[in-house]
């Protein structure tokens, strides 16, 4: 299949691996900062073709990982009401609350439904009229799109019924408050290459002067992350900072702009908490106050529940690059997928998940 086969084969890659094999001198830390990144990563063995002073480090990459768990609860809030319809992308459905998750609301009689768009739970609220629709919408940039058109679609077409419950996060300002950390381990990123699809890569530049730090946009099979890795150990070894652009079969500097027109319409930018990081500012997107009667949040007044999280799991940690998977006492004991304690061992993109499929159970210094 065009743009599959081609960057998954095994010359090209053992290629680059060569590649950045002949040019590194010192030892190097970096980050991809994309879920599907650390999954391609694990799943192809990606690292084990590095010579051993690569380390890559996972980030917060993963939507449903970042999710707070406040969110999570007030879902399972609304979820659990006899009005609503609740409706979600399948992952979210077994993201653990601080008592139980979506799939046990709808064991519980719950109206929980997987949906594949948003406007498909748009569709449903025009079939219920008596009940009350909510979608959840939870990602990065590359997911807001589609959750915006569903509420401008909705306000267009006067459905009174229909409202998002919104947990969105920019990649960007996540960035800074990983360099920004004196504890950071990072120096060079790949960025995720599907979301600089919708916002291309200007607000990477004044990132990586700042911090010093080489930025590369890549894609997401084996030849794009080596290519994109190779692309920052030059940067790394030659001492320059520039921000560069593996992924340009899909990637613009300036993104979609009709897609970022949209996005500035409907949503503005809020400060934004992270599951296992903690608050970050200017670093989500809320509704603007013209979308309320479509912000769940204010509809079903479950903006004040909070929570805490587990003070065993380390997702937070593990996806601010400070710490690997199988470092977790937890890991692939009493976390497993069928019983997840934290969200990165849920998704499919999480950083424990990956690790546990395969088999990533042996100690840092052995991987």
């Amino acid at each position: 299949m065009k743009y599959i086969d081609e960057y998954r084969d095994a010359a090209a890659a053992k290629k680059y691996a060569e590649l950045i094999r002949s040019i590194t001198t010192r030892e190097w830390t970096m980050m991809e900062i994309c879920g599907g990144q650390t999954y391609a990563i694990v799943k192809f063995g990606i690292d084990h073709l590095l010579p051993k002073e690569i380390t890559l480090v996972h980030g917060p990459g993963c939507p449903v990982c970042v999710t707070p768990l406040e969110i999570i609860d007030r879902a399972i809030f609304i979820a659990g009401r006899k009005d609503v319809i609740f409706t979600s992308f399948g992952d979210m459905l077994r993201v653990p609350g601080s008592g139980k998750d979506l799939l046990t609301v709808k064991s519980e009689g719950g109206d929980v439904r997987v949906v594949y768009s948003p406007l498909d739970a748009l569709k449903l609220a025009q079939q219920n009229p008596a009940k009350k629709v909510v979608f959840l919408a939870v990602g990065f940039e590359t997911t807001a799109p589609a959750n915006a058109m569903s509420v401008w679609r909705a306000r267009e077409l006067g459905v009174k019924n229909f409202s998002i419950l919104t947990s969105h996060v920019l990649v960007p300002p996540a960035m800074e408050a990983i360099l920004s950390s004196p504890s950071h381990l990072v120096q060079a990123f790949l960025a995720a290459g599907h979301v600089c699809t919708v916002m291309g890569y200007e607000d990477y530049f004044p990132i990586a002067e700042k911090y010093r730090s080489p930025i590369v946009v890549t894609g997401f099979e084996p030849v794009d992350i080596l290519q994109g890795i190779y692309m920052a150990v030059r940067q790394l070894e030659e001492g320059r900072v520039d921000v560069e652009n593996q992924y340009s079969r899909a990637v613009r500097r300036e993104g979609n702009i009709p897609a970022k027109k949209l996005l500035s319409e409907v949503f503005e930018v809020i400060d934004r908490k992270w599951r296992g990081i903690g608050m970050i500012p200017q670093s989500g997107w809320g509704l603007r106050p013209e979308y309320a009667a479509h912000d769940a949040e204010k509809i079903f007044d479950v903006g004040g529940i909070e929570t805490q999280e587990s003070p065993v799991c380390i997702a937070g940690r593990i996806m601010q690059g400070l710490n690997k998977p199988h470092d977790c006492s937890a890991f692939g004991r009493n976390c497993k997928p069928e019983h997840p304690l934290g969200a990165p061992m849920v998704s499919s993109e999480g950083a424990c998940a990956a690790y546990f499929h395969y088999g990533r159970f042996r100690l840092a210094e052995d991987v």
